[in-house]
């Protein structure tokens, strides 16, 4: 319960909240802090930031604080890989990663949160890469005093299925590269997707173990497949081989090596002829032509998350959709743009 009184009546009693200040272009946080003691001197200041009256909180066995409810709040978002630190500022506390690694969203989870009145969370974009104390999310009660209970029911909503906020390491994988096509075989044209790949590979804490060279020959690509998993790649991409001339033997290749499910094409622009499939628990990863031409495809999208462990199958590739037109900007600045950002 709140009991309004004037700030000159205030004198003498403490805050019950952070009192906010605005300066366009200069500052915004709290002027008077939680706990302060009123004095005399502060009521011209108090005055100026529209503070006419002040209120005393007196808490009724079912209402929480804001800050109060914000620990609680935090405490039920926030799943593996996610910590905080328990001081909240007007109601609200930041997220932040743990570690370094792709960030997971329980979607179902936020939206069910924030269906509960009173308050809020609102985060980064379901597997975006952070950095160890990368903001990821923030929680805030709305309202200075507010019900227990929807606090309580909206922290149990978002503890389910271990947190709604939680980041994923990415894992090291020793990474076996097949790079297909008659035309770099045989040295007709220099192959320009090595570096492209590496560099994805390594960026992401990962090595080049295993690198060959096939013509379009299913039967060769599919020796090249069983080498680079005797030899221990726990992943493999594959370049070439992906479109839809005759002589693109890829999938046949990767078929023929025993892949027990095999995904080709994703609705992603760059990157439709893309492909995903496994042999065990060894993900293979198709390639189109696209890679050499964009900096960002499909590709990019896929293997962080793979690379976190995650089954890539028909579903996530159709998710992908929502958010999967790259605007082939003149000056590509992803990961800060839409693309890849509503699956």
């Amino acid at each position: 319960m709140l009991k309004k009184m004037s700030v000159r009546q205030a004198v003498g009693t403490r805050l019950a909240h952070d009192i906010t200040e605005i300066r366009p272009g200069e500052f915004k946080g709290a002027a008077f802090k939680k706990g302060h003691m009123v004095c005399s001197e502060d009521i011209c200041h108090l005055q100026k930031l529209g503070k006419n009256h002040l209120y005393m909180i007196d808490l009724e066995k079912d209402e929480i604080h804001e800050n109060q409810a914000a620990q609680i709040l935090a405490k039920g978002l926030s799943g593996i890989g996610i910590e905080w630190e328990n001081n909240p500022k007007e109601g609200k506390i930041t997220l932040h990663a743990a570690y370094d690694g792709i960030l997971a969203i329980n979607t179902a989870n936020l939206a069910a949160f924030n269906m509960v009145d009173e308050v809020m969370c609102a985060t980064l974009h379901n597997h975006t890469l952070v950095k160890k104390g990368d903001l990821v999310a923030a929680t805030r009660a709305i309202p200075l005093v507010m019900q227990r209970a929807p606090i309580e029911r909206a922290a149990s909503t978002a503890s389910h299925d271990n947190g709604t906020i939680s980041v994923k390491p990415v894992k090291s994988f020793k990474t076996g590269l097949i790079i297909t096509g008659n035309e770099v075989f045989s040295g007709l044209i220099e192959d320009r997707f090595e570096p492209v790949l590496s560099g994805k590979i390594t960026d992401l804490g990962s090595e080049i173990t295993s690198l060959e060279y096939v013509p379009d020959d299913s039967v060769m690509i599919c020796k090249a497949i069983e080498k680079a998993i005797e030899s221990g790649c726990k992943l493999i991409l594959l370049t070439g081989g992906m479109s839809v001339d005759p002589d693109d033997v890829t999938r046949m290749g990767i078929a023929r090596a025993g892949a027990s499910e095999i995904h080709y094409g994703a609705a992603v622009l760059p990157g439709a002829m893309f492909l995903v499939a496994y042999i065990d628990d060894v993900p293979l990863l198709g390639v189109p032509g696209c890679g050499l031409h964009h900096r960002i495809t499909a590709l990019d999208l896929v293997l962080p998350r793979i690379m976190s462990g995650e089954h890539i199958g028909k579903k996530e590739l159709a998710f992908l959709g929502h958010g999967g037109l790259c605007m082939d900007c003149m000056e590509c600045t992803f990961p800060h743009c839409p693309f890849g950002k509503g699956a």
